[in-house]
C-alpha cells in the first residue's frame, strides 16, 4: 500500500541522514522508478526531500526541518504503532507485520514497536469480520459498490450501497455509505450484515452532505431514559457511562441519559433484572413490565 510506503520511507528518512534509492527499493521491495515516485509525493506534501547524486550522495530530509521536528515526533510514530497492531487484530497480520517492520528500521529506532497499549478490536467471528473488512476496503478504494443481506428488527432485505468508510463505534464494526435502495446515507453493523459482494461496476463519489460529515450524528441520542437503579449496580453504571452519570436520592441511583438504539436499550435494563426502576418515558416501562410478565409466564 503506497501510505504505508511513503510512512516507512519518511521514518527511514527522519532516523538516518540519508538512504539511497537501491536501498530503499530493495526494503520496500519496489523498483526504483517507484521510489523516485513515492519522493515527489512526498516534496508534493510539504516535506522538504533533498537527493545528491555522487560518492556520498542519496536521499534525505533538509537538515533544518529534521531538527525542528516537524514531521513526526516519537510519541506520534509510537501513537502509530499502537493503531497499526490494533488494525492488525481485524486485518491480514502479515500485512501490519511487514508495514512495522519497515517503520523499525534499525535498532536505534525512535520507537520501540514493543508498545505497552493492546487494542483487540476483533469479536468472537474474526475470521468473517476481517474478510468482510478486507473486501469493503477494496471496494472503497476501487469506488465499486457492495451488496449484501442485511438482518434487522423489520426482518431481512438485500441491500446495495456505495461504501465510503468502515469503522469501530460503540463496540461494534459498521459500514457507512449511500444506500441505492433509500437513496440516502446509511450505516450498517457489520455482524448483520452477509453474503457481502463486490460489484464490477464503478460509481461515481458523491459529496457528503455537511451535515452527516461528523459521523457520530448517525448514532443522535435521542432516546431519553430517566431510571432508579439499586445502589448495587453503581459498578455497572460507572463501567458504562463513568463518574458522576447518576444522582445518589433516597429512591435510588437516579441515571439521565440518551440512548440512540432503543432495542439495545431495553436488552440493557432487562439486564439489571429487578434492580432498576425506569421513571420515564412511560412506553418504555409498560415494555419492560410486559417483558417480565412474558418471563415469569414461561416458569409457570
Amino acid at each position: 500500500m503506497k501510505l504505508d510506503r511513503l510512512l516507512g520511507i519518511l521514518t527511514i528518512l527522519l532516523q538516518k541522514d540519508r538512504a539511497t534509492a537501491p536501498e530503499l527499493a530493495e526494503k520496500f521491495e519496489v523498483s526504483r522508478r517507484t521510489i523516485g515516485r513515492d519522493i515527489d509525493a512526498l516534496c508534493v506534501a510539504g516535506i522538504p526531500i533533498v537527493t545528491r547524486r555522487g560518492i556520498g550522495g542519496g536521499i534525505s530530509i533538509a537538515e533544518g526541518f529534521k531538527l525542528d521536528k516537524s514531521v513526526l515526533t516519537a510519541d506520534e510514530l509510537s501513537d502509530i504503532v499502537a493503531a497499526l497492531k490494533g488494525v492488525g487484530s481485524v486485518s491480514e497480520q502479515s500485512k501490519i507485520e511487514r508495514t512495522l517492520d519497515k517503520l523499525h528500521a534499525n535498532i536505534n529506532s525512535v520507537i520501540s514497536l514493543r508498545e505497552p497499549i493492546i487494542i483487540d478490536l476483533a469479536s468472537y467471528y474474526k475470521d468473517q469480520l476481517t474478510g468482510k473488512i478486507e473486501a469493503i476496503k477494496r471496494a472503497v478504494l476501487e469506488q465499486r459498490p457492495i451488496g449484501f443481506d442485511y438482518y434487522y428488527e423489520k426482518g431481512e432485505s438485500r441491500r446495495k450501497i456505495e461504501p465510503y468508510f468502515v469503522l469501530f463505534q460503540w463496540t461494534d464494526w459498521y459500514v457507512f455509505g449511500f444506500c441505492l435502495e433509500r437513496q440516502d446515507w446509511r450505516m450498517f453493523k457489520l455482524k448483520r450484515l452477509w453474503n457481502l459482494t463486490v460489484c464490477d461496476e464503478i460509481y461515481v463519489s458523491r459529496e457528503i452532505p455537511p451535515e452527516r460529515q461528523g459521523l457520530n450524528t448517525n448514532f443522535p441520542d435521542d432516546i431519553n431514559l430517566v431510571a432508579l437503579f439499586d445502589p448495587s449496580e453503581k459498578y455497572k453504571l460507572i463501567e458504562a457511562y463513568g463518574l458522576g452519570c447518576y444522582t445518589e436520592t433516597g429512591d435510588g441511583l437516579r441515571l439521565e441519559i440518551g440512548f440512540t438504539n432503543y432495542n439495545y436499550m431495553i436488552e440493557w435494563l432487562l439486564s439489571f433484572g429487578g434492580k432498576v426502576k425506569v421513571v420515564e418515558p412511560r412506553e418504555v416501562a409498560d415494555e419492560l413490565r410486559a417483558a417480565a410478565e412474558k418471563i415469569l409466564s414461561r416458569y409457570n
